[in-house]
C-alpha cells in the first residue's frame, strides 16, 4: 500500500494516481476513489476520509453488494489484492489447520449461499479464532441485518486502509 505524507500532495495526484493510491480502500472498487478524486482539493485528511465514507454511505444497494462480491473468501482464497494478503496474514488466517480451513470453507460456501455475498469481516486485530466465532455468530443473521453488519465491516476496512495510506 502506498503512502502519501501530505494533504498537499494528495491533491496534486493525477486522477489514474489518485485510483492508484485510493482504488482499493474499498476492495477493487475504483468508483468511490474516481468520485473521490472529483471532490479535491481537500484541506485535509480528516475531510478526505469523511467524504470518501459518506460516498459509500450513499451508495445503493446494488453498488453496496458490488463492493461485499469484491471481498475475498476469508482463509480459502487463493488470488488475493496485497492489502487482503496483509490483513488476512495479520489475522493468521494464512495458517490454519486442516480443520480450521475446512471449517472456513464451508462457512464461506454456506454463507455466500444463504446472504449472496461473501463473509466481511475488519480482521485487523483479530485472530483466527475471533474470526471463526464471528462468522458462526454472523451466518444465523437474517438477510438485512447481515447486510447492514456487511456495509458497516467494509467501512471498518477502508477506514483501517485509509488510515495507513495517510500516516
Amino acid at each position: 500500500m502506498k503512502t502519501i505524507p501530505s494533504i498537499e500532495k494528495v491533491n496534486q495526484l493525477t486522477e489514474n494516481d489518485f485510483i492508484d493510491v485510493f482504488g482499493n480502500v474499498f476492495e477493487k472498487t475504483n468508483s468511490i476513489a474516481s468520485k473521490a478524486f472529483n471532490l479535491k482539493p481537500y484541506k485535509d485528511f480528516n475531510e478526505l476520509i469523511s467524504k470518501i465514507i459518506k460516498i459509500y454511505e450513499s451508495s445503493s444497494k446494488e453498488d453496496c453488494l458490488k463492493i461485499f462480491n469484491a471481498h475475498p473468501e476469508l482463509a480459502v482464497e487463493k488470488k488475493l489484492t496485497e492489502d487482503s494478503r496483509k490483513e488476512q496474514k495479520g489475522a493468521n488466517l494464512n495458517r490454519c489447520n486442516n480443520e480450521e480451513f475446512n471449517e472456513f470453507k464451508n462457512l464461506n460456501y454456506d454463507y455466500k449461499k444463504k446472504f449472496g455475498f461473501p463473509f466481511i469481516i475488519a480482521v485487523k486485530g483479530k485472530n483466527k479464532d475471533e474470526i471463526l466465532t464471528n462468522f458462526r455468530k454472523r451466518i444465523k443473521n437474517e438477510i438485512n441485518l447481515e447486510f447492514e453488519e456487511a456495509k458497516n465491516q467494509v467501512k471498518k476496512i477502508a477506514t483501517f486502509r485509509l488510515n495507513e495510506i495517510i500516516n
